[in-house]
């Protein structure tokens, strides 16, 4: 059964390579989404597939790239509105700052 989760990472999360470090941990388990940096210095991010691939992917970002300091993971389910902000055709977008 496929979810959606929407996760936000606080911490140092940014200009430390943490959305493409997501990208290619999502994209390596076949995990739909996107990622983007927000302006108050957090980042987030929404993934969809079966369970264990978006929890695969949810502890993945716990550790996150190695200059990467993660402080906080807020999440909850997430929505097909959310999903759909991805670029067409992407499996797993990086977003513009929000």
């Amino acid at each position: 059964m496929n979810i959606i989760r929407h996760i936000i990472v606080r911490g140092r999360v940014q200009g430390v390579g943490y959305r493409a470090f997501v990208e290619r941990e999502a994209l390596r388990r076949g995990v739909e989404g996107w990622v983007r940096n927000r302006r108050d210095g957090s980042v987030e991010a929404v993934f969809a597939r079966a369970q264990e691939k978006v929890d695969a992917v949810v502890e993945a970002c716990r550790r996150g790239p190695y200059s990467a300091r993660v402080e906080q993971i807020d999440q909850r389910d997430g929505t097909e509105d959310e999903l759909k902000l991805r670029a067409p055709g992407d499996v797993f977008s990086m977003l513009p700052t929000a």
